[in-house]
């Protein structure tokens, strides 16, 4: 009976001590609020959630001959995660500017720092670029972009080398990056 007690006692000591690790978000992994309310609303959604095996298949998809692919293939390697929310609707403000908030104020908790914000006043435009690191490694990339009618929240998670990331764009609905070439762009980070 001791026997059997004991080869019970440590798988299920074992699951126990895991069971806060399974339930920890991943590091650089942003709570998106549930948009599903907005759908009906909405003239265009986009609601994408690649975790990492997810993404490993579709790795699988891509030519490892084509340099482009390639790089794509290389870029995916690292990552944990892409998480998109895209709307867009025939009125402005349709959507609750709170919700939105509440995934910037994700964003001010350590490991986060903006790196790109562009304002315009007209037609009410905002976006903001966020990376997260962990001990000088990068773990993760935020982009919130808002405009009176629409509005795009991408969370990619993992390893991601800022020099290459314009290779996602435009593929597992990451939208194109803002020129930061522009006027009223401000790099908070000088």
């Amino acid at each position: 009976m001791k026997i059997a007690t004991k080869c019970f006692a440590v798988p299920f000591l074992w699951a126990v001590l895991s069971l806060p690790a399974l339930a920890a978000p991943l590091p650089g992994r942003l709570l998106l609020p549930d948009f599903s309310a907005l759908g009906p609303k909405a003239t265009e959604s986009v609601s994408i959630t690649l975790d990492a095996p997810l993404l490993a298949t579709a790795a699988r998809f891509l030519d490892g001959g084509d340099p482009d692919q390639r790089a794509v293939k290389d870029m995916i390697g690292g990552l944990r995660g892409i998480y998109v929310k895209s709307y867009t609707f025939e009125k402005a403000f349709a959507y609750a500017t709170a919700d939105i908030d509440a995934v910037r104020k994700q964003l001010a908790t350590p490991g986060w720092q903006q790196i790109v914000q562009v304002r315009s006043g007209k037609p009410q435009t905002a976006v903001d670029i966020f990376v997260f690191q962990v001990q000088g490694e990068s773990g993760g990339l935020a982009i919130i972009a808002t405009e009176p009618r629409e509005f795009t929240i991408v969370n990619i998670v993992g390893a991601i080398d800022l020099d290459k990331l314009h290779k996602l764009e435009g593929r597992f609905g990451i939208p194109k990056l803002p020129s930061t070439a522009g006027a009223g762009v401000q790099n908070p980070a000088k």
